[in-house]
């Protein structure tokens, strides 16, 4: 007799909770099974050491072995022949790897933002690596400089070299891209477009720092909080636009003669500086990137985005787009109703990782 002939029997008594059981057991075996399923799909994170060449000697003090924390998708472990694209994510100005990733509490938690993503099954999955560019003056600018070492070369060139060497990463510029937040994003501008043959895809998250003379102090207030730091130590108590300010001269105009910031600030005895605010306008992507024209056209895509209420930024990108139309370079460009960091994780999953999904080559 079949199942469903001794269901239909109605000579044969059924105890009618055995339906409920039968209901019971089915529905928690389809939620353990969802349960392992979205377990399975983590990633996993590792955080390891990086030496910079050209980090050694910086006038700064800091260590050229970097913390460099690194998101590893769900499938690395278990597929040990296969190769992932790689996406280059720098963080913003007093932040650092540890903060992003989860290792101490933030405003942003990257691995679960990414583990979200590609637990749904619709993106392909990337290596994300972060290295930890807060320096003594609480950011490196991504820049070269005597005083905080060449922090351009070291992401651009010996970072990159390090992944490929042990990770299974696909080792070409249409499988890498580069990414950041604020500081970070202007980062990936600078790097980014004096380097196509090494990254592809970029995606600038709230860049900072792109048009010139936008982060010099110009209010007697800020000035005079500036001249009031007569130490290093004194940077580590003052306030968040002081520390932009000596981060900036540290990358942007160096001096290894001038203990013992090692560095010359655009404003002096309360007066500009001509020839030092020169050299920090001649570091802003905008006023650099004519003369990387034909390596914005060698990018396979370039995207940026920025919150209406973070006016500045928002002002900047805005400028970028104008200029990328002008010479008929192909990008993507939104402002969103937002500030600096209220939608950044949400901008991450929407836009960002779907942007690198599509772009970057899986072989």
């Amino acid at each position: 007799m079949s199942a469903n002939s001794f269901a239909m029997n109605r000579n044969v008594p059924v105890n009618p909770s055995f339906y409920r059981y039968a209901l019971t057991g089915i529905f928690l075996l389809l939620f353990f099974s969802a349960v392992h399923s979205q377990t399975s799909l983590r990633g996993s994170v590792e955080r390891i050491k990086v030496h910079g060449k050209g980090l050694e000697g910086n006038l700064e003090g800091d260590s050229p072995d970097r913390d460099v924390s690194i998101y590893l998708p769900p499938s690395y472990k278990a597929e040990s022949k296969r190769r992932y694209p790689v996406v280059y994510f720098l963080h913003g100005f007093t932040d650092n790897d540890a903060q992003w990733y989860g290792v101490t509490k933030h405003w942003i938690n990257l691995p679960t933002v990414v583990d979200k993503v590609f637990s749904e099954g619709q993106l392909q999955e990337m290596i994300i690596v972060t290295p930890n560019a807060c320096t003594r003056y609480r950011g490196s600018m991504y820049s070269n400089s005597a005083t905080t070492g060449n922090w351009e070369d070291f992401v651009a060139k010996e970072l990159v070299s390090y992944i490929d060497q042990h990770y299974h990463t696909i080792p070409k510029s249409t499988s890498r891209g580069l990414a950041g937040h604020s500081m970070g994003g202007y980062g990936s501008m600078r790097i980014g477009q004096k380097h196509p043959e090494i990254f592809s895809s970029l995606y600038l998250l709230s860049p900072c720092c792109l048009t010139p003379g936008n982060n010099r102090p110009v209010s007697p207030e800020a000035i005079a909080k500036l001249e009031a730091v007569k130490s290093p130590e004194d940077i580590e108590k003052a306030d968040f636009g002081t520390q932009a300010t000596f981060a900036s001269a540290a990358a942007w105009s160096p001096n290894p003669t001038k203990p013992p910031f090692f560095a010359d600030l655009p404003i002096e005895n309360g007066q500009l500086q001509p020839t030092i605010a020169a050299k920090w306008a001649a570091n802003a992507p905008l006023a650099m990137i004519d003369q990387y024209v034909t390596n914005l056209k060698q990018l396979t895509a370039l995207a940026f985005d920025a919150g209406n209420r973070d006016q500045s930024i928002a002002a900047s990108i805005k400028v970028l787009d104008q200029v990328l139309t002008s010479y008929k370079l192909p990008h993507t460009y939104e402002e969103y109703e937002g500030d600096h960091l209220n939608r950044i994780a949400e901008r991450i999953e929407q836009k960002m990782l779907p942007f690198f999904s599509k772009n970057l080559l899986k072989r």
